[in-house]
């Protein structure tokens, strides 16, 4: 059953049309991405999704819940995290303080359970627990902020470009927790410009273009697809 429901999204920066007539969905339990080049509209719809942005039309659905009008902030309470484009950490509370503001929505003995869970999938930052966030390297911060989120217990994890500015050792780090966190039991929404990782550890992708979704299938068949390959995946 779908978790998520997003149908004929339309959504306008003044009079810029940035999505325009943008629908999927993700099942639970999955990992869907959403892949496409810089300005196809991919973060512009994860920050509807999440409550930022104010779509001028359509829908979107939680749990067969409409989420239009619900504040960014009450997201959190009803099972969505979102870890945003450029981390957005707060760089002058130590490592642990950022766990625990990603856990405001938890009772303490849920946060206690969900720190635990965090040190597990993150033992780097079991070891700086008090270190200033902002001193982390750009991996380390990036791990922070999905542990952060994590922290909430959400039942679906929307990741925006969790791999931008990253070496590639680091970025298949990241997407090896991303696997783990969905197997545990997260399904996760993701955003990607490295079309080739997001792909390879989705079950379901949507491609889009100037604000339109223009191919769906599984992970595997838009890897293998000709025209994603040629457009996004350097082949």
């Amino acid at each position: 059953m779908a978790i998520l429901k997003v149908n004929d999204l339309n959504v306008y920066y003044g009079s810029i049309h940035a999505v325009k007539g943008v629908s999927f969905e993700v099942e639970e339990g999955e990992i869907v991405t959403l892949i496409g080049a810089n300005g196809a509209g991919k973060s512009t719809t994860l920050n509807t999704v999440a409550g930022l942005l104010k779509p001028r039309s359509g829908s979107i659905e939680f749990e067969g819940e409409s989420l239009l009008g619900i504040p960014a902030h009450k997201m959190v309470s009803k099972g969505i995290a979102l870890c945003p484009e450029g981390r957005r950490i707060f760089q002058n509370l130590t490592v642990r303080e950022n766990l625990d503001m990603g856990a405001f929505t938890r009772s303490d003995s849920e946060a206690a359970e969900m720190r635990e869970v965090v040190y597990d999938r993150f033992p780097r930052l079991k070891e700086r627990l008090n270190q200033r966030a902002g001193t982390l390297s750009g991996g380390e911060q990036q791990m922070l902020a999905m542990g952060r989120a994590l922290m909430s217990k959400p039942k679906v994890m929307m990741l925006d470009e969790p791999s931008m500015g990253l070496a590639p050792i680091l970025v298949q780090e990241i997407f090896d927790i991303i696997k783990v966190v969905n197997e545990t039991g997260t399904t996760v929404l993701l955003v990607e410009q490295n079309a080739h990782m997001a792909l390879s550890v989705a079950d379901r992708g949507y491609v889009l273009e100037t604000g339109r979704v223009v191919k769906t299938g599984t992970g595997l068949e838009l890897l293998n697809d000709d025209d994603v390959k040629k457009a996004y995946l350097g082949g």
